[in-house]
C-alpha cells in the first residue's frame, strides 16, 4: 500500500491525477459546522420547513417539495444557512491545493477546498466553475468565478488551476443543484456532455482520477462520476474503507477504479506526508 500511495502522489504532483472529492472529506476537518452527508443536509432543511414524513430523509425529494410549495428562493436560503460556515481546511485539503493537480472536482456544497486554494496560492492563480440550476439560470449550465468571487464572462484561456463544483457551492453566489428538477435537467443532457465545462473536458483527457470521501451507492453519484471521467485514462483509484455495495462494486470494475480499502483519515495522513515530502524535495 505504501508503494501505491507513493505512485499516486508522484503522479498527482506531475499533474497526471485529478482529485475528485466527496462530502466525507469533511470528516478530516476540525469543528465541522456544516452538513457532511446528504442525510444530514436533508434533516437540516426539513427541521426548518415542514415536508411529508416519507421524504424527510431524502434530500433531492425534500428540496423539490420545498421548491414546489414554498419557492426556489426558500431552497437557496436554507442551503445558504446550512453552509454559511466554512470548515478550516484539513492537511489533506492543503496538500492537494499545493500540488500540481491543475483540476480539482468537488462534489459537495461547502467552501473548504476553495478556502484551501485561496490559502496556499497567490491571488489570481485559480478560478472555479460551478453547476447552475436551470430554474434560476435557464440556458446556462455553469458559472465561472475568479478567486476573489467575481463573476467571469468566461474562464481565462491560460488558466492553470481550476476548481470544478458540478453540484454548485455556497460561495461566492449560492449556486446549488439539489432538487429533483435540478438533476433531471442536467441528467437529460449529461450523456452528450453539454453540462460538463469545456475546460474540464480538455483537462481530464488521459488523466487519472483519485476519489476521496466519495461513495457510489446511488445512481446520481455514479452518473456524475461516469460522465466527468469520460475520455480520461483507464486507471483510477478510490479510497473506500466500507465494503462496496453490489452496484458500487460493478461501477468500480466498469470504470477501472482500484479500491483502496483503508480509512480515509489513515490514507490522508500517509498521502499528505508523502506529498509534503515530494514538495519539499522539489523546493530544495
Amino acid at each position: 500500500m505504501t508503494d501505491l500511495i507513493q505512485t499516486i502522489a508522484q503522479r498527482l504532483d506531475t499533474g497526471a491525477v485529478i482529485p475528485y472529492l466527496g462530502p466525507d472529506m469533511l470528516s478530516l476537518c476540525a469543528d465541522v459546522a456544516v452538513p457532511a452527508t446528504p442525510l444530514a443536509l436533508a434533516e437540516s432543511m426539513t427541521a426548518k420547513v415542514s415536508v411529508p414524513h416519507k421524504i424527510r430523509k431524502r434530500l433531492t425529494q425534500a428540496a423539490q417539495f420545498i421548491e414546489n410549495f414554498k419557492h426556489r428562493k426558500s431552497v437557496v436560503h436554507l442551503m445558504n444557512e446550512a453552509f454559511a460556515n466554512s470548515p478550516a481546511a484539513s492537511p489533506l485539503h492543503l496538500a492537494l491545493a499545493r500540488s500540481n493537480a491543475g483540476l480539482w472536482v468537488d462534489t459537495w456544497y461547502d467552501d473548504t477546498m476553495a478556502a484551501a486554494l485561496a490559502q496556499v496560492g497567490p491571488k489570481g492563480s485559480w478560478a472555479q466553475t460551478q453547476g447552475l440550476s436551470q430554474s434560476e439560470h435557464f440556458g446556462h449550465w455553469t458559472g465561472d468565478y475568479a478567486d476573489d468571487g467575481s463573476l467571469l464572462p468566461e474562464l481565462p484561456k491560460d488558466l492553470a488551476r481550476l476548481l470544478y463544483k458540478p453540484w454548485g457551492s455556497h460561495s461566492p453566489a449560492g449556486n446549488y443543484l439539489v432538487s429533483d428538477s435540478d438533476y433531471v435537467e442536467v441528467l437529460t443532457e449529461i450523456d452528450i456532455q453539454t453540462p460538463i465545462p469545456a475546460a474540464v473536458q480538455a483537462w481530464r483527457t488521459g488523466r487519472n482520477f483519485l476519489f476521496l470521501g466519495c461513495r457510489f451507492d446511488d445512481q446520481l453519484t455514479r452518473c456524475f462520476a461516469r460522465q466527468i471521467m469520460k475520455r480520461s485514462s483507464d486507471q483510477h483509484w478510490a479510497v473506500l474503507p466500507e465494503e462496496p455495495t453490489r452496484m458500487e462494486a460493478r461501477f468500480l470494475q466498469e470504470q477501472n477504479i482500484t479500491r483502496i480499502a483503508m480509512p480515509l483519515a489513515q490514507f490522508a495522513q500517509s498521502f499528505t506526508s508523502t506529498l509534503q515530502g515530494l514538495q519539499a524535495a522539489i523546493a530544495a
